[in-house]
């Protein structure tokens, strides 16, 4: 692919990131990881693109979208979980798991070394432990049919991650927000059983979408 359409698809897909970033998630949803519905778009993007590319492709999409939907200014720190999602997932999909799975290994480490961990429910990040689990396990439970959900739960969870990295370990939990353990505590349980719901609408919009939106890629790629 020339460098002039490989531009405009990485411009096409943050266009379409911006806007899905700009839109608030449902009320339930926006105290969660994501204010926003670009959770949807982050594995799509990472597939259709590939690792580099995707990751440009998200970060310029979420940085117009929260200055369009504007957070606050912690989150701009915070959104950079999606276009380092979108690197590892694609990495991922074109089974290059090395850098996945020393990411995963390396900010997991730092979480549960870091003392505030010792006393919130570790069951109140099992998504990505599970993720994690099925990194380390890829080459076993890979197969035509699973890759794409595999790799989009992969890519979600590294976004996740990455904020907890920088929530906890990083500490801006107390330097950013002033909370204390208890709410801590609350927000951990609210995120086991949020975060996951919106994982599992991402892994069915995909699984969906993918088919047909890479045959326009492809109809536009062989276009002379």
């Amino acid at each position: 692919m020339n460098l002039s359409k490989r531009l405009a698809l990485i411009s096409t897909f943050a266009a379409i990131v911006a806007i899905v970033d700009s839109i608030p998630g449902i009320p339930q949803f926006e105290s969660g990881v994501w204010y926003s519905w670009v959770f949807l778009l982050t594995p799509l993007v990472a597939f259709i693109l590939g690792p580099v590319d995707g990751f440009f492709s998200i970060l310029v999409g979420v940085i117009i979208g929260h200055y369009v939907y504007f957070r606050g200014p912690y989150e701009f720190i915070f959104t950079l979980g999606a276009p380092v999602g979108a690197f590892i997932g694609g990495l991922t999909f074109q089974n290059r798991n090395r850098i996945p799975i020393i990411y995963y290994t390396i900010l997991i480490i730092f979480y549960f070394l870091t003392p505030i961990t010792y006393q919130l429910p570790i069951w109140g990040i099992w998504d990505v432990l599970l993720a994690f689990c099925i990194l380390l396990l890829f080459n076993l439970l890979i197969n035509s049919k699973s890759r794409l959900l595999i790799c989009s739960l992969i890519c979600l969870e590294a976004d996740v991650l990455f904020r907890i990295f920088v929530f906890v370990p990083l500490n801006t939990y107390q330097t950013f927000y002033g909370f204390t353990l208890e709410i801590m505590k609350i927000i951990w349980m609210g995120g086991a059983l949020i975060t996951p719901i919106q994982v599992g609408l991402s892994l069915i919009f995909t699984s969906f979408a993918y088919p047909h939106v890479v045959k326009v890629v492809e109809k536009y790629i062989g276009k002379e």
